[in-house]
């Protein structure tokens, strides 16, 4: 379905032209029959005639999916056939000249580049010979049709100027929705992500340290106990121990797979494989750290997103990726020593379908209340840093 808001516009235009041509002809040839003219009923014959191969041809346009005909070839006959009945019905009926004006825009819309003015032309010189021979020649006769054809030109020009725009903005309409899409599929696994990180976090800080306390006082006391008691102890460790491993089989299955080892790992494996693929040496400088969950899915993604973007587009012969930990925050730094892009410009990049990379980033980090930096310069390479703050809790431990 068509978002333009100058649809209406369009088909306004389009109806307005099929009521001005069949109206003209109508007029012809009723002024013929009104001063009983000798060709009346040729006129008739020949009227009903350009009507019908004009609405033809409409239909036929209307019938196919796109905007014209389904071979140019068709166009271009059927605006023949139209001219040559215009002629004739010229030639019997002077009236059917101001026909010349709708057909001057049917010349410019379907006659592609300078063959729709070169119409234009020859028809007005058509025109003010036939309502010359008809009526005399003077200069009402002269100025009128050249009137008419210029301001169908300008007319017309202004439709094409109009298309185009209206083409754009459906163009950039649709980028804007599947963006918008993609956004919202974004924060949709981001917060998804972020929701796991933080029930694997409560069942670690909470379930699995209870059963692995009950699991430590039951060892205890099953060395003091004795008789029954002592196997009945020895039961409920061991029904401990199997709850404390599935707890912590749920918590590995809630967190990325790739972070099963930590960031560090997850960064220096997704760094292997990426220079494995494609030959790119690919160097890795990555802190051990114990990061919450949320910070390391996020940076695993940035790096994924910027090593993607290097790999794709920046014509790279050299990745770096670096990790730090430090000051209350988590550094990742991706760099590479590709050919770069106009950072100022980037702004207009990023509404591109094929920089959704850089969106994404920007969000992850805007989720987590962090700063996303892109140094890049044409021929210079491009480095991108992410910087994300830790909770209190987190970088004290570092």
């Amino acid at each position: 379905m068509s978002h333009s808001t100058l649809a209406p516009v369009f088909t306004g235009l389009r109806f307005g032209l099929h009521a001005l041509l069949i109206g003209l002809t109508a007029f012809a040839v009723i002024r013929a029959f009104l001063v009983s003219s000798s060709v009346a009923g040729w006129t008739l014959v020949v009227g009903v005639a350009f009507v019908a191969v004009y609405l033809t041809g409409a239909w036929a346009a209307r019938m196919n999916s796109r905007p014209r005909f389904p071979r140019p070839g068709f166009a271009v006959g059927w605006v023949a056939a139209l001219t040559a009945l215009w002629a004739v019905l010229v030639w019997l009926s002077p009236e059917g000249a101001y026909l010349v004006f709708p057909l001057f825009f049917l010349y410019l819309h379907l006659l592609p580049g300078a063959g729709g003015v070169a119409a234009i032309v020859i028809a007005t010189v058509f025109a003010i010979c036939a309502l010359g021979l008809h009526l005399g020649f003077s200069v009402g006769g002269v100025v009128g049709p050249l009137v008419g054809a210029g301001v169908a030109v300008l007319i017309g020009l202004a439709y094409r100027a109009l298309t185009r725009e209206a083409k754009e903005r459906e163009r950039l309409l649709a980028e804007l929705l599947r963006t918008r899409r993609q956004l919202a599929d974004t924060e949709r696994e981001q917060g998804a992500l972020a929701e796991r990180a933080r029930l694997a976090r409560e069942i670690h800080d909470t379930v699995a340290q209870g059963l692995s306390s009950i699991q430590m006082l039951l060892r205890a006391a099953e060395r003091e106990a004795s008789g029954p008691a002592a196997g009945y102890l020895e039961l409920a460790r061991e029904t401990a121990a199997d709850s404390l491993a599935e707890t912590r089989q749920i918590i590995r299955e809630l967190t990325p797979a790739r972070l099963d080892d930590g960031l560090a790992a997850a960064l220096r494996r997704l760094g292997d494989e990426q220079a494995s693929r494609t030959s790119i040496p690919v160097e890795v400088a990555a802190e051990e750290a114990d990061l919450p969950m949320d910070i390391q899915t996020a940076l695993l993604r940035i790096a994924q997103g910027a090593l993607s973007n290097a790999v794709r587009h920046a014509d790279a012969s050299h990745i770096a990726i670096e990790l730090t930990t430090s000051g209350g925050s988590a550094t990742l730094v991706v760099s590479d020593d590709g050919r770069g892009f106009d950072v100022p410009g980037a702004a207009a990049v990023t509404h591109r379908a094929d920089s959704f990379g850089l969106q994404a980033m920007q969000v992850r980090v805007e989720q987590l209340d962090g700063t996303l930096d892109i140094a890049s310069a044409s021929g210079q390479g491009t480095t991108i840093t992410a910087v994300l703050p830790l909770p209190p809790e987190s970088w004290r431990q570092l």
